[in-house]
């Protein structure tokens, strides 16, 4: 299997974490998985309703299950994948997480469009322009979509 397929897997997962996530009322619709050496070490997706924790995103999920079945809280040489670029402050833990590379789906303007305030925080927060050019890729934006419109689609969702 070529990089790409692995990608796309790893990918696949962090749909199917979303997907989990929105059917149980858990939270928005945002999965995330964390990968070390082409292996899922955890996945994650927002429980911000479910458990009443406003910092319970799917990259921040994601990112506490794999430090705890790692025993670590340094992730050097690990990946994430998640079905959204990240808010400012995901993003800030994957950078204290010390994650590699950031993989995302659907942007910070595809976030706004379904009621989350992510654009906002991150212009008050000053941008992305300080962050090296290859450490955010967008990948499988459109698998990533379907969801969002899947969860934008549901009766009595949450708007932030």
């Amino acid at each position: 299997m070529n990089v790409n397929m692995y990608q796309k897997k790893f990918m696949e997962v962090a749909i199917a974490e979303a997907r989990t996530g929105i059917s149980n009322g858990d939270g928005g619709p945002f999965g995330a998985v964390v990968v070390k050496d082409g292996e899922i070490v955890a996945s994650g997706h927002n429980r911000v309703l479910k458990n009443n924790d406003s910092t319970c995103h799917g990259e921040i999920d994601a990112i506490r299950r794999a430090e705890e079945k790692l025993e670590t809280y340094d992730l050097t040489d690990c990946e994430i994948y998640t079905t959204s670029e990240p808010c400012p402050m995901c993003l800030a833990a994957i950078m204290w997480a010390n994650i590699s590379k950031v993989y995302y789906g659907c942007t910070l303007e595809d976030n706004a469009r379904i009621g989350f305030r992510d654009e906002k925080f991150d212009e008050m927060m000053g941008g992305r322009a300080g962050l090296p050019e290859w450490f955010l890729e967008e990948r499988d934006r459109e698998d990533c979509l379907v969801v969002f419109d899947e969860y934008n689609n549901m009766k009595n969702h949450i708007i932030y």
